[in-house]
């Protein structure tokens, strides 16, 4: 017996934003002062950092819960279900609804109720909620799944992480050409097969580390102050991730009681290229081990940072082999891991 991921499925929007459509824009400090450099330049640094070259946008009459619900219509098509017989949906996401060229974000009733709803589900044990968890939300989402149905409580779950990040990123901002909208699924339940989730690791940082992603008024001084935008200290959370996550992996790694040459993936949230480089490297430092070839999938090159959606997206993308160079076999370990907002880290082991 063991819980698994028996479906998947993503929605990945249509519009591509790319690099030079950013060139019109006016880059602003968070002191409201113009960069001394200019766009083109400013660009050229943020692609070499980042690796972002574009990013997905949702269309305007779409929200986040309407990505989520075509998300999981394809992880349901996967699983060959009846999703009348889910017992939890668990929608990650981190800022709701939110209607294009609207600041307001809408979380009443819960994304996870909308995609419920969506799906016409009429079965009221179906039990629908919200997590909000940062960028690690899914994968919580996953680690809270196992926990229902390792207690009895639910035998079929449907993870979601979803976003439009677009819609509440600060156009002044810099920190704009990461952001993108995207959504990712996922069907959990206990089969007869071994395998599945092997282990976990999740924790909280909030002493120092609280307010490194915040909400914040425009860098623009004379937008209205009352308008909240998603906002980070990029430098500190850079080093946070690097110093935190790698050990978070190993600690969560080592409780499967895998050897390392068995690990095929890791599935990381894809935030900045350079930073997910630099934690693969740090982790197999602490093993004193060098990094296999293709250990590391990577889609934030052409998506960019769709949050929640990262992780379940990259792992929809490598199982239809649409990633150059990357496949699961059966029997493959994986190792699924984030960090953001809160700040959080999580990851779990899983055995395809």
């Amino acid at each position: 017996m063991g819980i698994h991921i028996t479906g998947v499925g993503s929605y990945i929007p249509s519009h591509k934003e790319k690099n030079q459509d950013f060139l019109a824009h006016t880059f602003l400090d968070d002191s409201g002062n113009p960069f001394g450099a200019d766009n083109g330049d400013i660009i050229e640094k943020f692609k070499a950092i980042t690796g972002i070259e574009e990013r997905r946008y949702a269309k305007p009459h779409q929200t986040a819960s309407d990505l989520a619900f075509l998300a999981a219509e394809k992880a349901i098509e996967d699983a060959s279900l009846d999703p009348e017989t889910l017992d939890y949906i668990i929608v990650a996401h981190n800022f709701g609804d939110i209607q294009h060229g609207c600041i307001q974000t809408d979380m009443l009733p819960s994304l996870a109720t909308r995609v419920k709803h969506n799906l016409q589900i009429k079965n009221p044990n179906c039990v629908a909620y919200d997590l909000i968890f940062g960028c690690p939300g899914w994968v919580e989402g996953v680690i809270q799944a196992k926990a229902f149905i390792k207690s009895g409580m639910a035998k079929r779950c449907l993870v979601i992480g979803a976003d439009t990040l677009s819609r509440i990123a600060d156009q002044n901002d810099r920190d704009a050409m990461i952001f993108a909208d995207g959504a990712g699924a996922t069907i959990i339940e206990e089969t007869e097969e071994s395998g599945g989730l092997l282990s976990y690791s999740s924790q909280t940082y909030s002493t120092e580390e609280a307010f490194y992603l915040f909400s914040g008024k425009s860098n623009d001084p004379t937008a209205n102050p009352e308008d909240k935008y998603i906002k980070m200290l990029g430098r500190k959370v850079y080093e946070f991730a690097i110093s935190h996550v790698p050990q978070a992996m190993k600690d969560c790694f080592d409780k499967s009681g895998e050897e390392l040459g068995s690990l095929k993936k890791i599935f990381l949230h894809q935030a900045n290229e350079k930073m997910d480089e630099a934690i693969v490297k740090r982790f197999y430092r602490l093993f004193r081990q060098p990094i296999p070839a293709d250990i590391l999938p990577i889609s934030i090159h052409k998506l960019g940072n769709s949050s929640v959606a990262t992780v379940p997206t990259l792992l929809d993308l490598v199982k239809r082999n649409e990633l150059d160079g990357h496949q699961i076999n059966k029997g493959d370990v994986a190792l699924f891991a984030s960090v953001g907002a809160g700040m959080n880290i999580n990851a779990f082991t899983y055995r395809f």
